[in-house]
Protein backbone atom coordinates (compact mmCIF):
# COMPACT_ATOMS: atom_id res chain seq x y z
CA UNK A 1 0.00 0.00 0.00
CA UNK A 2 2.48 2.17 0.66
CA UNK A 3 4.72 1.97 -2.46
CA UNK A 4 1.57 2.39 -4.29
CA UNK A 5 1.15 5.61 -2.55
CA UNK A 6 4.79 7.03 -3.23
CA UNK A 7 4.21 5.54 -6.93
CA UNK A 8 1.06 7.54 -6.77
CA UNK A 9 3.08 10.90 -5.86
CA UNK A 10 5.63 10.53 -8.00
CA UNK A 11 3.44 10.28 -11.04
CA UNK A 12 1.29 13.02 -10.09
CA UNK A 13 4.48 15.69 -9.47
CA UNK A 14 5.81 14.69 -12.70
CA UNK A 15 2.36 15.43 -14.65
CA UNK A 16 2.20 18.37 -12.74
CA UNK A 17 5.62 19.92 -13.66
CA UNK A 18 4.22 19.19 -17.41
CA UNK A 19 1.79 21.13 -17.12
CA UNK A 20 3.37 23.87 -15.74
CA UNK A 21 5.83 23.65 -18.47
CA UNK A 22 3.50 23.27 -20.86
CA UNK A 23 1.06 25.94 -19.75
CA UNK A 24 3.64 28.51 -18.09
CA UNK A 25 7.51 27.75 -19.51
CA UNK A 26 9.66 30.28 -20.79
CA UNK A 27 10.69 30.66 -24.41
CA UNK A 28 13.80 29.30 -25.77
CA UNK A 29 16.71 31.21 -25.81
CA UNK A 30 17.29 33.23 -29.63
CA UNK A 31 19.49 30.51 -31.41
CA UNK A 32 23.13 31.96 -31.29
CA UNK A 33 24.42 32.85 -35.23
CA UNK A 34 27.65 33.88 -35.50
CA UNK A 35 28.41 36.95 -37.84
CA UNK A 36 31.09 36.59 -41.09
CA UNK A 37 34.60 37.64 -40.83
CA UNK A 38 33.85 40.90 -43.20
CA UNK A 39 29.96 41.09 -41.26
CA UNK A 40 29.09 44.89 -40.99
CA UNK A 41 26.85 47.44 -38.87
CA UNK A 42 24.52 49.80 -39.66
CA UNK A 43 25.77 53.03 -38.71
CA UNK A 44 22.55 54.69 -37.78
CA UNK A 45 23.32 58.07 -38.13
CA UNK A 46 23.78 57.74 -42.00
CA UNK A 47 20.79 55.28 -42.40
CA UNK A 48 17.44 56.37 -44.33
CA UNK A 49 13.90 54.47 -44.34
CA UNK A 50 11.92 53.20 -47.40
CA UNK A 51 8.38 53.88 -47.10
CA UNK A 52 5.16 53.35 -48.99
CA UNK A 53 1.24 52.11 -49.52
CA UNK A 54 0.18 48.46 -50.83
CA UNK A 55 -3.10 49.49 -53.02
CA UNK A 56 -5.94 47.59 -54.12
CA UNK A 57 -7.64 47.95 -57.49
CA UNK A 58 -11.38 45.62 -58.25
CA UNK A 59 -13.66 44.31 -56.29
CA UNK A 60 -13.15 43.00 -52.77
CA UNK A 61 -14.37 39.71 -52.50
CA UNK A 62 -17.17 38.92 -50.29
CA UNK A 63 -15.78 37.47 -46.93
CA UNK A 64 -16.75 33.92 -46.14
CA UNK A 65 -18.58 33.00 -42.70
CA UNK A 66 -16.49 30.53 -40.83
CA UNK A 67 -18.46 27.02 -39.69
CA UNK A 68 -18.21 27.61 -35.77
CA UNK A 69 -20.88 24.85 -35.60
CA UNK A 70 -17.75 22.26 -35.32
CA UNK A 71 -16.91 23.74 -32.19
CA UNK A 72 -19.80 25.06 -29.55
CA UNK A 73 -16.74 26.81 -27.56
CA UNK A 74 -16.16 28.53 -30.77
CA UNK A 75 -19.80 29.30 -31.47
CA UNK A 76 -19.62 30.69 -27.78
CA UNK A 77 -17.07 33.49 -29.01
CA UNK A 78 -19.12 34.70 -31.97
CA UNK A 79 -23.11 35.00 -31.39
CA UNK A 80 -23.41 36.35 -34.47
CA UNK A 81 -20.81 34.53 -36.49
CA UNK A 82 -17.12 34.53 -37.78
CA UNK A 83 -16.59 36.68 -40.82
CA UNK A 84 -13.44 35.70 -42.76
CA UNK A 85 -11.80 38.25 -44.94
CA UNK A 86 -8.80 36.76 -47.07
CA UNK A 87 -8.46 40.30 -49.06
CA UNK A 88 -9.28 43.15 -46.44
CA UNK A 89 -9.31 46.71 -47.81
CA UNK A 90 -9.44 49.64 -46.13
CA UNK A 91 -9.70 52.90 -47.83
CA UNK A 92 -7.94 51.38 -51.23
CA UNK A 93 -5.34 50.02 -49.56
CA UNK A 94 -4.71 46.58 -48.91
CA UNK A 95 -3.79 45.37 -45.31
CA UNK A 96 -2.06 41.92 -44.44
CA UNK A 97 0.53 42.41 -46.85
CA UNK A 98 4.36 41.17 -45.61
CA UNK A 99 6.67 43.85 -46.96
CA UNK A 100 10.35 43.44 -47.04
CA UNK A 101 14.14 43.54 -48.08
CA UNK A 102 14.72 40.76 -50.16
CA UNK A 103 17.50 41.45 -51.93
CA UNK A 104 20.39 44.27 -51.23
CA UNK A 105 21.61 43.71 -47.97
CA UNK A 106 25.11 42.22 -48.70
CA UNK A 107 27.21 41.79 -45.47
CA UNK A 108 25.72 43.49 -43.22
CA UNK A 109 24.79 41.75 -39.95
CA UNK A 110 22.28 41.62 -36.99
CA UNK A 111 21.96 40.66 -33.78
CA UNK A 112 19.21 38.34 -32.97
CA UNK A 113 16.42 39.75 -31.22
CA UNK A 114 15.89 37.87 -27.43
CA UNK A 115 12.20 39.39 -27.43
CA UNK A 116 9.60 36.84 -28.27
CA UNK A 117 7.17 37.11 -31.27
CA UNK A 118 3.59 36.50 -29.99
CA UNK A 119 1.09 34.37 -32.16
CA UNK A 120 -2.34 34.09 -30.18
CA UNK A 121 -5.22 31.85 -30.37
CA UNK A 122 -8.17 33.80 -29.28
CA UNK A 123 -11.47 33.55 -30.82
CA UNK A 124 -10.66 30.62 -32.41
CA UNK A 125 -8.81 32.99 -34.79
CA UNK A 126 -4.85 33.30 -35.07
CA UNK A 127 -3.69 36.88 -34.18
CA UNK A 128 -1.90 38.39 -35.79
CA UNK A 129 -3.34 36.74 -39.43
CA UNK A 130 0.25 38.04 -41.00
CA UNK A 131 3.57 38.25 -39.09
CA UNK A 132 7.23 38.79 -38.90
CA UNK A 133 10.35 36.80 -37.48
CA UNK A 134 13.46 36.85 -37.37
CA UNK A 135 15.79 33.75 -37.93
CA UNK A 136 16.59 32.34 -34.44
CA UNK A 137 14.07 34.64 -32.81
CA UNK A 138 11.69 32.90 -30.22
CA UNK A 139 7.94 32.72 -31.55
CA UNK A 140 5.48 32.24 -28.61
CA UNK A 141 2.20 30.43 -29.45
CA UNK A 142 -0.09 31.06 -27.03
CA UNK A 143 -3.99 29.32 -26.82
CA UNK A 144 -6.03 31.88 -25.41
CA UNK A 145 -9.28 29.85 -25.65
CA UNK A 146 -10.96 27.38 -23.96
CA UNK A 147 -11.02 24.64 -26.22
CA UNK A 148 -8.60 22.33 -28.61
CA UNK A 149 -6.01 23.89 -30.77
CA UNK A 150 -3.77 22.06 -33.36
CA UNK A 151 -0.83 24.18 -34.40
CA UNK A 152 0.99 22.73 -37.60
CA UNK A 153 3.58 25.13 -39.46
CA UNK A 154 3.66 23.79 -43.24
CA UNK A 155 7.53 25.09 -44.00
CA UNK A 156 9.85 24.33 -47.25
CA UNK A 157 13.04 25.55 -45.88
CA UNK A 158 12.39 25.28 -42.12
CA UNK A 159 11.70 22.46 -39.98
CA UNK A 160 7.85 22.33 -39.21
CA UNK A 161 6.51 21.51 -36.62
CA UNK A 162 2.85 19.94 -35.40
CA UNK A 163 1.61 20.18 -31.91
CA UNK A 164 -1.46 20.30 -30.07
CA UNK A 165 -2.59 23.39 -27.33
CA UNK A 166 -5.53 21.34 -25.05
CA UNK A 167 -5.79 23.86 -22.29
CA UNK A 168 -6.45 27.78 -22.30
CA UNK A 169 -3.25 29.38 -21.09
CA UNK A 170 -0.70 27.19 -22.47
CA UNK A 171 2.21 28.02 -24.13
CA UNK A 172 5.03 26.84 -26.42
CA UNK A 173 7.72 28.50 -28.06
CA UNK A 174 9.25 27.65 -31.34
CA UNK A 175 12.39 28.77 -33.31
CA UNK A 176 12.88 29.03 -36.97
CA UNK A 177 16.65 29.09 -38.34
CA UNK A 178 16.51 30.07 -42.24
CA UNK A 179 15.06 32.69 -43.87
CA UNK A 180 11.78 32.01 -45.40
CA UNK A 181 8.87 33.77 -46.99
CA UNK A 182 6.23 32.54 -45.60
CA UNK A 183 5.89 29.43 -43.53
CA UNK A 184 1.77 28.88 -43.28
CA UNK A 185 0.38 27.79 -40.09
CA UNK A 186 -3.02 26.28 -39.65
CA UNK A 187 -5.01 24.83 -37.15
CA UNK A 188 -6.12 20.86 -37.82
CA UNK A 189 -9.35 21.41 -35.65
CA UNK A 190 -10.54 24.45 -36.71
CA UNK A 191 -10.12 24.58 -40.46
CA UNK A 192 -10.50 28.24 -41.08
CA UNK A 193 -7.80 29.21 -38.60
CA UNK A 194 -4.29 30.49 -40.94
CA UNK A 195 -1.64 32.52 -40.34
CA UNK A 196 1.27 33.46 -42.43
CA UNK A 197 4.74 33.98 -40.86
CA UNK A 198 7.82 35.53 -42.97
CA UNK A 199 10.89 34.59 -41.58
CA UNK A 200 13.71 36.87 -42.43
CA UNK A 201 17.53 37.34 -41.14
CA UNK A 202 17.57 41.50 -40.88
CA UNK A 203 15.04 43.98 -39.32
CA UNK A 204 13.72 45.31 -42.67
CA UNK A 205 10.50 44.34 -42.71
CA UNK A 206 6.34 45.14 -42.15
CA UNK A 207 2.89 44.30 -42.28
CA UNK A 208 0.51 46.66 -43.79
CA UNK A 209 -2.15 48.28 -41.85
CA UNK A 210 -4.38 50.95 -41.30
CA UNK A 211 -4.96 50.93 -45.17
CA UNK A 212 -1.88 49.12 -46.79
CA UNK A 213 0.96 51.04 -44.94
CA UNK A 214 4.47 50.34 -44.15
CA UNK A 215 7.71 51.54 -43.50
CA UNK A 216 11.43 50.44 -43.11
CA UNK A 217 13.04 52.15 -41.05
CA UNK A 218 17.11 52.58 -40.25
CA UNK A 219 17.82 51.59 -43.83
CA UNK A 220 21.58 52.16 -44.80
CA UNK A 221 22.66 53.37 -48.19
CA UNK A 222 22.22 51.18 -51.31
CA UNK A 223 20.06 49.43 -53.76
CA UNK A 224 17.66 46.70 -52.35
CA UNK A 225 14.67 44.98 -54.19
CA UNK A 226 11.34 45.65 -52.02
CA UNK A 227 8.84 42.53 -52.03
CA UNK A 228 5.42 43.04 -51.24
CA UNK A 229 3.46 39.25 -50.50
CA UNK A 230 0.00 38.65 -50.19
CA UNK A 231 -1.35 35.37 -49.36
CA UNK A 232 -4.21 35.74 -51.98
CA UNK A 233 -2.79 37.78 -54.54
CA UNK A 234 0.74 36.95 -54.76
CA UNK A 235 4.05 38.88 -54.90
CA UNK A 236 5.24 42.16 -56.06
CA UNK A 237 8.41 43.35 -56.51
CA UNK A 238 10.40 47.21 -56.68
CA UNK A 239 13.70 48.32 -57.00
CA UNK A 240 14.89 51.14 -54.92
CA UNK A 241 18.10 52.79 -54.58
CA UNK A 242 18.24 54.76 -50.90
CA UNK A 243 21.41 57.83 -50.08
CA UNK A 244 22.87 58.23 -46.49
CA UNK A 245 19.74 59.95 -44.57
CA UNK A 246 17.57 59.96 -47.44
CA UNK A 247 13.97 59.01 -47.53
CA UNK A 248 11.98 57.19 -50.40
CA UNK A 249 8.74 56.01 -50.97
CA UNK A 250 7.47 53.33 -52.98
CA UNK A 251 4.05 52.27 -53.62
CA UNK A 252 2.52 48.94 -55.10
CA UNK A 253 -0.70 48.24 -56.50
CA UNK A 254 -2.58 44.50 -56.83
CA UNK A 255 -5.08 44.29 -59.28
CA UNK A 256 -7.48 41.65 -59.44
CA UNK A 257 -6.85 39.53 -62.56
Amino acid sequence: MQLSRLRFCAASALATTAFLAACGGSAPAPVAQTPPPDARRVDASTAGSVSGRVTYEGAVPASVPAKLDSDPACAREHPNGLMLDTVLVTNGGLDNVFVYVKDGLGNYYFDTPTEAVTLDQKGCNYTPHVLGVRTGQPLEIVNSDATLHNVNAVAKVNQGFNMGQAIQGMKNAKVFTAPEVMVRIKCDVHSWMTAYAGVVSHPYFAVTAGGGVFELKNLPAGTYTIEAWHEKLGTQTQSVTLGEKETKTVGFAFKVS
